[in-house]
């Protein structure tokens, strides 16, 4: 795959690699494939991915095996990452790896359908703007996604375990964006959390 569609900006990043297991422990109902309760009827996946799309250049990380959900998300780019069992972080890092040459990267859950497109504009133009990482930030409270510079190329693709980019958000500044969207915390783990539209 040529990495040039990315050349220079800013990539949306949607991890969609995990197993949800707390969304049902059988592994039997993927999260991602469950209709959200708004006029659409998008599942959880492609309305994350539709956001992300709207605003940025999208690359989406799935892991392999995974027909329904490539289903959802045919007109977008997307890789599997081969290691995604080994955490967060290996989905991350590989999706950081295929598009290498971006100016910096957004990093949504694809868990987390109800982030607003201007919060992913505001993350995207602080970036933009030089900031090396960005993170929204909501009633005084930190979420997600987060935004990265290419200045943190090495330590993305260094990354391992499940905490993701966590520790990178921990020893560096981090540019906060304050925003009126609670959709920044509201991720879905539970089939309860996807009754709690925001919509």
């Amino acid at each position: 795959m040529s990495h040039s569609r990315y050349s220079g900006q800013i990539v949306g990043l949607l991890l969609a690699a995990g197993r949800g297991r707390r969304f049902d422990p059988t592994g039997i109902q993927s999260k991602l494939l469950q209709k959200l309760p708004t006029a659409d009827g998008r599942t959880v996946l492609a309305s994350a991915a539709a956001k992300l799309a709207a605003t940025l250049p999208l690359c989406i990380v799935l892991r392999p095996d995974v027909p329904e959900q490539i289903a959802q998300i045919t007109e977008y780019p997307w890789v599997q990452c081969a290691n995604a069992d080994d955490g967060m972080a290996a989905s991350l890092a590989y999706g950081v790896q295929q598009s290498a040459d971006a100016a910096g990267w957004i990093i949504a859950l694809a868990d987390m359908p109800y982030v607003e497109t201007s919060t992913i504009q505001a993350l995207a133009a602080a970036l933009r703007g030089g900031a090396d990482i960005v993170a929204p930030v909501f009633q005084g409270r930190r979420g997600n996604p987060v935004g990265f510079s290419r200045a943190h190329l090495s330590r993305l693709l260094a990354l391992r375990g499940d905490q993701g980019a966590r520790s990178l958000l921990q020893s560096f500044p981090v540019v906060e964006v304050a925003l009126d969207d609670p959709g920044i915390h509201q991720d879905i783990d539970t089939v309860a959390d996807i009754r709690q539209s925001s919509s």
